[in-house]
C-alpha cells in the first residue's frame, strides 16, 4: 500500500510538472506570437481604426478586413525590387558562408597546422565582438575602395561568420574519423575527402547554419544604411525604415510591409524546421 501511495504521489508531481512546464511554454508562446498578430491584424484594418484599438481586445481582432493596406504598398514603393534585393544579398551570404565557413571548421577541427589554436582563439573572441564595434572602420575602409552603393559591399563583410565556423567546427569535432582515414586509403586528397565523405555526413549541420546564418542576416539594417543610398540596392530593412518616412504616415500600409517583410523568413523556418532541430539536436551543435 505505501509503494502503491508513493508511485500515486510521484505520478501526480509528475503531471502537475508537465502542467507547469506546459503553462509556462504557453504564456511564452503567446509573449512571442502577440506582436506578430497584432501586426497581421493590423495590416488587415482600415488605417483609421489601428491605433486607437491597440488597447483593446480588438487589437487582435480584424473588422472590416481587407488587403488594401497591401495595395497600397505596392502602388506606393517598389517593393518586389527591395524583396528581390534582399534575397539576393542573404542568398549569396549564406551560399558563399557554407563553402568558406564549412572549410573553416573543418580545417580547425580536423587538420593540424601551425597556428591552428590562435586563428581557432581569434575566431571565438571574435564570436563576442558586435558587428556595430568595427562597423564605422569597415565602412571608411570600404568607402575609400569606391565599393558603397553595391551588393558587394553588403554581403563580402558576412561571408567569412565566426558563430557559422565555430558551429561547423563542433560539429566535425564529433564526427569519426575512419571516414577521412578510409578515404585516404583509397587515395583521396583533403579537398576530395571533404566534399565526397565530409559533407553528405554533415548535411543537418549544413541545414542549421544556413537557417541560422539567414535568420541574422535578413533584418540587417546598420550596415547597408551606412553603405547605400539609393533604391537600387536596398533592401527589405532599410525599405521600411524609409517607407514610414514617406507622407502621409500610414500605420496600417506600415504594418503590411512588415507582415511581407517577416513571410519569408516564417516560411524558411516553418519549411526546414525538422532539419534544423535535427542539426541541433543529434549532431553536437550546441546553442
Amino acid at each position: 500500500m505505501v509503494g502503491q501511495g508513493g508511485r500515486h504521489q510521484r505520478s501526480v508531481r509528475g503531471v502537475l510538472r508537465r502542467l507547469t512546464l506546459w503553462l509556462a511554454l504557453s504564456i511564452a508562446a503567446l509573449v512571442w506570437i502577440a506582436p506578430l498578430l497584432f501586426m497581421l491584424v493590423g495590416s488587415l484594418k482600415p488605417d483609421a481604426r489601428v491605433l486607437p484599438e491597440a488597447g483593446s481586445r480588438w487589437a487582435f481582432i480584424p473588422r472590416a478586413a481587407s488587403l488594401d493596406n497591401y495595395r497600397d504598398v505596392f502602388a506606393r514603393v517598389p517593393f518586389f525590387v527591395y524583396l528581390s534585393n534582399s534575397a539576393w544579398i542573404n542568398g549569396l551570404i549564406v551560399g558563399l558562408g557554407l563553402i568558406v565557413n564549412s572549410l573553416a571548421g573543418y580545417a580547425l577541427a580536423r587538420l593540424r597546422w601551425r597556428g591552428r589554436r590562435v586563428v581557432l582563439t581569434l575566431v571565438l573572441a571574435l564570436l563576442v565582438v558586435p558587428f556595430e564595434a568595427i562597423a564605422v572602420p569597415l565602412f571608411y575602409q570600404f568607402s575609400s575602395i569606391g565599393m558603397r552603393d553595391s551588393f558587394t559591399v553588403q554581403v563580402l563583410p558576412f561571408v567569412a561568420f565566426p558563430l557559422s565556423i565555430y558551429l561547423f567546427y563542433s560539429f566535425f569535432l564529433g564526427l569519426p574519423r575512419e571516414l577521412e582515414q578510409s578515404a585516404r586509403v583509397d587515395g583521396a586528397g583533403v579537398l576530395r575527402t571533404f566534399w565526397s565523405i565530409i559533407v553528405p555526413n554533415s548535411k543537418p549541420a549544413f541545414a542549421s547554419v544556413a537557417i541560422i546564418s539567414f535568420l541574422s542576416f535578413w533584418g540587417l539594417y546598420l550596415w547597408p544604411l551606412l553603405m547605400t543610398t539609393g533604391p537600387q540596392v536596398r533592401p527589405l530593412p532599410l525599405a521600411i525604415a524609409t517607407f514610414q518616412t514617406l507622407p502621409p504616415l500610414q500605420w496600417g500600409d506600415i504594418l503590411a510591409f512588415g507582415v511581407m517583410m517577416v513571410l519569408p523568413v516564417l516560411i524558411m523556418f516553418i519549411a526546414f524546421q525538422s532539419w534544423f532541430v535535427r542539426g541541433v539536436a543529434s549532431s553536437g551543435i550546441k546553442g
